[in-house]
């Protein structure tokens, strides 16, 4: 595709013929409508979510014709590795906010249990593909899942369980447990004891953070090549009194 340029128009002539040459070479009799059913036309197709406007334009190869079933031996034609990185884009997981029993106010020294709701945090997946003809097609599937919760209470008045504040996914694929009735005094799996009250209107910012794992399968048995995992954090304010015991 060329401009329209009224003040050079020797320069666009020059580029026009410079295409024609281009496909002539290529021997692109009737942009091959004798062909027709048995290839297509490959185009560059800047990717718009490229933050990078020169990467995302960087592809400048003219569209040319693939048969049926093949994949073009030229830089950047799409791929599996492509496709992998396009589907990761395109994985939404949901924010992460914590369930916590007492869910309102907490107490001084009484652990507040922490844990993620199963059903809002799961295994996520995303398939991408491009159909080449001929009954193939190129394709790959991202997945995402929970890996580990870690804590941070907001204050140095806190004991985190554990200890370390990262809190792992169970074989059962949950992170942290619910409370049951009758546990108030036991310790949690998953959680944080507050030690110090909060003063007046103020708060502590619990904040959670929760890693994603990702991987993927492909076509023609890729999937080598690694993903970035993901971190997706909230914060939740959280009030903390203290109770008076007489003797």
């Amino acid at each position: 595709m060329t401009g329209r340029d009224p003040d050079n128009g020797g320069q666009k002539q020059e580029t026009d013929l410079a295409i024609r040459d281009k496909y002539e070479s290529r021997d692109y009799d009737n942009y091959n409508l004798d062909k027709e059913g048995e290839g297509r036309f490959w185009a560059a197709v800047p990717n718009p979510d490229e933050e990078d406007a020169a990467k995302a334009q960087s592809c400048t190869e003219l569209p040319f014709w693939v048969e049926n079933g093949e994949v073009p031996d030229v830089e950047n034609a799409i791929s599996p590795q492509i496709l992998s990185r396009l589907a990761y884009a395109r994985i939404r997981v949901p924010d992460t906010r914590v369930e916590m029993n007492p869910a309102g106010r907490q107490t001084v020294n009484l652990p507040t249990w922490v844990w993620l709701d199963e059903g809002r945090y799961r295994r996520l997946s995303v398939r991408a593909s491009v159909d080449l003809g001929g009954g193939r097609e190129i394709w790959a599937r991202t997945t995402v899942e929970p890996e580990a919760l870690r804590l941070d209470p907001g204050t140095d008045s806190a004991r985190l369980h554990p200890g370390s504040g990262e809190c792992n996914v169970e074989d059962d694929g949950s992170i942290g447990t619910e409370y049951v009735k009758g546990s108030g005094k036991k310790t949690p799996p998953c959680g944080v004891t507050y030690l110090r009250a909060t003063r007046g209107a103020g708060s502590y910012s619990l904040r959670s953070t929760l890693t994603w794992t990702a991987s993927w399968e492909g076509s023609g048995g890729a999937g080598a090549e690694d993903l970035p995992n993901g971190e997706f954090g909230g914060r939740q304010d959280v009030t903390v009194q203290e109770i008076q015991a007489i003797n």
